[in-house]
């Protein structure tokens, strides 16, 4: 087997059982590895680290997957990783077969590149690795056995489809195609999801624990919800912590179509949507002197690169900036960043600057992240990316 051979001083990160090994990590390769070959990775003194994928094309040079010797990354060995992962999910009983669910979570799971989400009967599957794409015929057919789906779909995206070399043919790879959206259930609440067409693989299964956690705060309240997408933060804000009034923005038409859609699909009245660019609403909102007594921040990916984190993080300040100002005195700001090149500390910080800009006293009443069937591995910090703040605006 092709053994790669790590510049010394850079074993202790992989003996943490870091999954990925950078190019810029290796000092040689003995041997000529296809990509999607199993190769070994072993120290500079040539002692075993781990097992996993090469994949020349990728600035992740190799994936590690195994970091034992008793055998190599065959059938059984993928079979009980997925079994593993469904134990947790049935453990957090997140098992509501009407309901969703994250399934696989990647490196949080040790399947580094898989993503495996479930809505009521059907499978959502994104590869995010050439290794894992390269055998995406198996560990479909296991999940259709273990999971018993009506039908399995594929999903990439596209950047880091382009970043890895990944060319698979996204749609239907096992069973049958849902007729339309689907409908799944959390807790009372019913959501419309588009497998085909909705953003990730559907809906934002992270915020799961964060949207009912937030609802609490918001009794009596009317709410701005930006970035509202299908509409997940507003609909719980109104049915479950019975807030006065929500009003939700996205730049979609398609993504506010669908809160609407969900609005009525629960019976919610209260609860409007409208299509708009976040940063001109809220500058417009502001002038317009409208005050809130809860106010979501939910924003998509600012961060891509860490070319990008500066410019991230301002974008973040002046978000931040505008939603504080937004909220009336002793009103509730739930602020959230899905950069993972983000660090929490990095997001306090933002908010801190953004409430000495705007001279008010910010209290943090919870700090959050994913829900639990996005489980962070603890020698993988980049599979901790989510940041949600529930803070107190006086």
């Amino acid at each position: 087997m092709t053994r790669i051979v790590l510049r010394p001083h850079k074993v202790r990160t992989f003996l943490n059982k870091h999954p990925w090994v950078l190019d810029s990590s290796i000092d040689r390769i003995d041997g000529t590895p296809a990509d999607g070959d199993e190769v070994e990775l072993v120290s500079e003194k040539e002692r075993f680290v781990a097992r996993g994928i090469y994949n020349g094309r990728s600035r992740i040079r190799v994936r590690l997957y195994r970091w034992d010797q008793a055998g190599p990354l065959d059938e059984a060995f993928w079979r009980g990783r997925l079994q593993t992962a469904l134990q947790l999910r049935s453990l957090l009983g997140y098992d509501d077969p009407q309901g969703a669910a994250r399934l696989v979570y990647s490196e949080g799971d040790g399947l580094s590149g898989l993503i495996v989400d479930r809505y009521a009967d059907y499978l959502v599957v994104q590869v995010t690795a050439l290794g894992i794409a390269l055998r995406i015929a198996e560990i479909t057919a296991m999940l259709a056995d273990l999971v018993r789906p009506k039908g399995i779909i594929l999903r990439t995206e596209h950047a880091m489809a382009r970043a890895e070399g990944i060319e698979l043919r996204e749609g239907l790879s096992w069973g049958r195609m849902p007729e339309g959206p689907l409908v799944v259930a959390d807790r009372g609440l019913r959501y419309q999801v588009d497998l085909a067409e909705g953003q990730k693989t559907g809906f934002y299964l992270d915020q799961r624990e964060n949207r009912r956690a937030a609802a609490g705060y918001f009794r009596g309240r009317r709410v701005l919800d930006m970035f509202c997408y299908s509409g997940g933060f507003s609909l719980a804000a109104a049915a479950w912590g019975g807030a006065r009034e929500c009003l939700g923005f996205d730049s979609s038409p398609k993504a506010v179509d669908w809160a609407r859609a969900n609005a009525a699909l629960n019976g919610l009245a209260n609860v409007a949507f409208q299509t708009g660019d976040a940063f001109p609403v809220l500058e417009s909102l502001v002038t317009a002197g409208e005050q809130f007594g809860g106010v979501v921040l939910d924003p998509p990916k600012f961060a891509r690169s860490r070319r990008a984190l500066e410019d991230a993080l301002r974008a973040y300040h002046w978000l931040n900036r505008l939603g504080m100002s937004l909220v009336e005195p002793g009103g509730i700001l739930v602020s959230c960043s899905c950069s993972g090149l983000v660090t929490r500390e990095d997001f306090r910080n933002v908010l801190l600057g953004a409430a000495q800009q705007t001279g008010r006293q910010v209290q943090v009443l919870e700090q959050r992240g994913a829900s639990p069937d996005h489980p962070v591995a603890i020698g993988c910090p980049e599979s901790e990316y989510l940041k949600c703040f529930i803070c107190r605006v006086v």
